[in-house]
C-alpha cells in the first residue's frame, strides 16, 4: 500500500512538471509567433538590408596574410527590446553587432603579416632597437606628437626598466630575440620577460625566414614582414611607399631623429593614423 501511494504521488509530480513544460513551451513559441508579426520586429527586419555590413575575410596570398574586417549588423533582440519599451520603432533605438570574417588573423600564426587592411587609413611604426641604441631622442619626439609604436627590442637592449618605461609610455614592445635569431634560446626568454609588462608580443622578418616563422607559429605569437624598410633615407623612402595600412621599421640613428618629426607631420597630412600594431590588425 505504501508503494501505491508512493508510486501515486511520484506520478502526480511528475505529471505536473511535464505540464509545466508543455506550457512554457507553447508560451514561448506563442510569444515569438506574436513577436514576429509586431510592427516593430517588421520595420526592424526590413531595415536591417540597409545596415547589414559583410564581414571581409583576411587575405592570404602564399606565406602572406593582410587582416580583413569585422561587419555589421542588426541585433535584433536588443533592438527589439528597446523599441518596445520606448512604444514604437525608433530608429536611433537600432543597436548593431559585429560580424567575425569567416578566415581571420587572429588565430593565424603561420603567415607573415605584411600590412594592415588597406580600407582603414592607419599605418604603424616599428622601431628597432639592439645593443647599444638610444632611445631617449625618439621617445621625445614620440611624447611631443602623440603618436605610440611598437618597439622591438633585442636581447642586448633588455633592461627590466627599459620594458616598464616604454609600456607606461602606451607603446607595445617586439621580440628581435638575439640578432634576429629566433631559434637561440634568448627568444623564449625575452617573450616571457616582455608579457610580464604587456599582453602580447610580436617577432620581426625582412627576409621571409621559414625558419622564424615556425618558430614563431609554434609560440602562437604573429610574425611582422614590414612593408617598408628605412635606413639611409627614412622620409624620402616613406614618401616613395607609403600607403594605407603599411608597416614601416625604422632603424635608430641621427638621420632618424632629425627625420622623425617630418615623417610624422607627412603620414598625419597624408591622413594616416599612426597606431599600434594591435590596433592596426583588428579586424
Amino acid at each position: 500500500m505504501v508503494v501505491v501511494i508512493i508510486l501515486k504521488k511520484f506520478f502526480e509530480i511528475l505529471g505536473f512538471v511535464i505540464l509545466m513544460c508543455f506550457s512554457f513551451i507553447y508560451t514561448e513559441k506563442t510569444v515569438s509567433v506574436v513577436k514576429e508579426y509586431d510592427d516593430i520586429m517588421i520595420e526592424l527586419k526590413r531595415k536591417g538590408i540597409e545596415y547589414e555590413i559583410d564581414a571581409k575575410d583576411a587575405t592570404i596570398v602564399d606565406k602572406t596574410i593582410v587582416p580583413g574586417r569585422k561587419g555589421k549588423e542588426i541585433d535584433i533582440d536588443k533592438s527589439y527590446s528597446k523599441m518596445k519599451r520606448y512604444g514604437s520603432f525608433n530608429e536611433s533605438l537600432i543597436t548593431l553587432k559585429d560580424t567575425e570574417p569567416s578566415i581571420s588573423i587572429k588565430n593565424t600564426y603561420d603567415k607573415f603579416v605584411i600590412s594592415g587592411n588597406e580600407q582603414k587609413n592607419q599605418v604603424a611604426l616599428l622601431f628597432l632597437a639592439t645593443k647599444g641604441t638610444d632611445l631617449t631622442t625618439i621617445f621625445k619626439i614620440l611624447k611631443q606628437k602623440d603618436v605610440k609604436a611598437n618597439i622591438f627590442i633585442d636581447f642586448y637592449y633588455y633592461e627590466a626598466e627599459k620594458l616598464q618605461m616604454i609600456a607606461s609610455y602606451g607603446h607595445e614592445i617586439g621580440n628581435l630575440s638575439l640578432n634576429y635569431d629566433y631559434s637561440d634560446s634568448s627568444f623564449s626568454w625575452l617573450t616571457s620577460k616582455i608579457k610580464k609588462v604587456t599582453k602580447q608580443t610580436y617577432c620581426y622578418d625582412n627576409s621571409f625566414s621559414e625558419e622564424t616563422l615556425l618558430i614563431c607559429s609554434s609560440s602562437k605569437i604573429h610574425t611582422i614582414k614590414p612593408s617598408i624598410i628605412t635606413d639611409t633615407r627614412p622620409l624620402a623612402e616613406i614618401k616613395k611607399s607609403v600607403k594605407n595600412g603599411s608597416i614601416i621599421a625604422l632603424h635608430v640613428n641621427e638621420i632618424l631623429e632629425e627625420e622623425l618629426p617630418l615623417i610624422i607631420n607627412f603620414l598625419k597630412t597624408k591622413n594616416l593614423d599612426i597606431v599600434v600594431l594591435s590596433e592596426l590588425l583588428e579586424e
